[in-house]
């Protein structure tokens, strides 16, 4: 399981003119916000990633001021600041004190919307050192085009040489054995390593649909500043825990006693890669009753990401309510609009992310995952049993954002 994530945000950026002289490129504001923060945002919608490094060049200092030493939800934040310009290669040799043996690896000036964990899973099994996201197809013949045969790279066409075709999106999975290819510097990875790895067959890829920018030149940095925000607004599936994704046995909160319902992580993953935000909404009065703690809801929630995390896939956020009004712990005995029926961990997740109403939609198994979701203004779906994957399928379209 990759928990590292490193972003490459040391380039000069000059076909952006006066626009990078003080700051970087990556920092450059995007519907009020720097490009960056929409990056950090993404990958720690991941909850497996706990270690976030910046590779800084032009400009380091700002970089430094505004991230390092910060935590992005549950990630850290640490800069890395080479000495003088090497390289995209060279900034990777320059961190090689702080590099796991695998991290993913990512561009700070584009941005591609697809499932990260699909492509750390399928890099588990390609015995490569780089192993790539590719866009599908790209119109236009501004970038160059990978030729991939057989899930290996043979080669790399220049930009202009063919009209379609896959693209590099500029986000991999990484082993740290990539330092050997890194010598003279500067040295570029896309000019100087890939090609070896390539010709050794140790460069790997797959395929992704999905949304893709490249903030680097005036007319694609004008467009993401609409384009970017508007993507982010995703339907989402807000699925109710024990009887939907776990065989209920009355107050689950041991990771001995879960039961994965069949097809629950596989549905989970389909969200992902359909670009759904998925969240959990779940009454747990176990803690309101005296029978567990906030503590154990915690762990199991920990100990399910990373179950969800070995099949690609993850929940963005958990959301629980322990209180119940006849509970016997003080703390915890009163009526809360979170818990279901009342609406409240739904808005509550609609408010703290950029949820799309149209298409999102609740997955339940009884009654008041329905009345919670009409109070919320949203369908509800009653799970009753069988493969949850095949149940959520057809309520689900493709793809989710506009």
């Amino acid at each position: 399981m990759l928990r590292q994530a490193v972003i490459l945000v040391g380039g000069l950026g000059t076909r952006l003119g006066e626009r990078t002289r003080l700051v970087p490129k990556p920092l450059l504001e995007v519907g009020g916000r720097p490009f960056l923060d929409y990056l950090l945002d993404e990958l720690t919608r991941y909850q497996t990633i706990e270690e976030i490094v910046l590779l800084a060049g032009h400009r380091a200092e700002v970089v430094v001021e505004a991230y390092h030493g910060k935590r992005w939800r549950g990630a850290s934040v640490t800069v890395v600041c080479e000495p003088s310009p090497c390289g995209t290669g060279g900034a990777l040799k320059y961190a090689a004190g702080v590099l796991h043996e695998r991290f993913f690896l990512l561009n700070g000036d584009s941005w591609f919307d697809f499932n990260l964990l699909d492509l750390a899973l399928r890099a588990e099994n390609a015995s490569a050192i780089v192993h790539m996201a590719l866009k599908r197809d790209q119109a236009g013949d501004r970038f160059g085009r990978v030729v991939l045969e057989n899930g290996r790279i043979r080669s790399f066409l220049a930009a202009g040489t063919e009209p379609n075709g896959p693209i590099n999106t500029g986000i991999y999975c990484v082993d740290r054995a990539i330092l050997e290819y890194v010598q003279d510097m500067p040295c570029s990875l896309e000019q100087q390593v890939f090609p070896r790895l390539a010709a050794e067959g140790r460069l790997t890829a797959d395929l992704y649909d999905g949304f893709f920018i490249d903030i680097g030149i005036p007319s694609d940095f004008e467009r993401v500043q609409h384009a970017l925000p508007e993507r982010l607004r995703r339907p989402a599936v807000f699925f109710d825990r024990d009887g939907v994704l776990n065989v209920d046995k009355a107050y689950v909160y041991r990771i001995e006693d879960f039961e994965w319902v069949d097809g629950a992580r596989e549905a989970i993953k389909l969200c992902n890669d359909l670009g759904y935000y998925a969240f959990i909404v779940t009454n747990q009065s176990g803690v309101a009753r005296g029978y567990y703690g906030v503590d154990d809801v915690h762990k199991l929630h920990d100990w399910m990401a990373g179950e969800l995390a070995a099949v690609g896939a993850h929940i963005d956020d958990y959301q629980y309510c322990p209180y119940h009004e006849d509970g016997t712990v003080e703390a915890f005995r009163r009526v809360s609009d979170r818990r279901k029926p009342a609406p409240g961990m739904i808005l509550d997740c609609m408010n703290a992310w950029p949820v799309r109403t149209e298409g999102s939609l609740v997955v339940g198994d009884n009654g008041r995952d329905v009345e919670a979701a009409l109070a919320a203004g949203l369908p509800g779906h009653l799970y009753r049993e069988g493969d949850l994957a095949t149940f959520l399928r057809p309520l689900l379209t493709a793809p989710a954002t506009p």
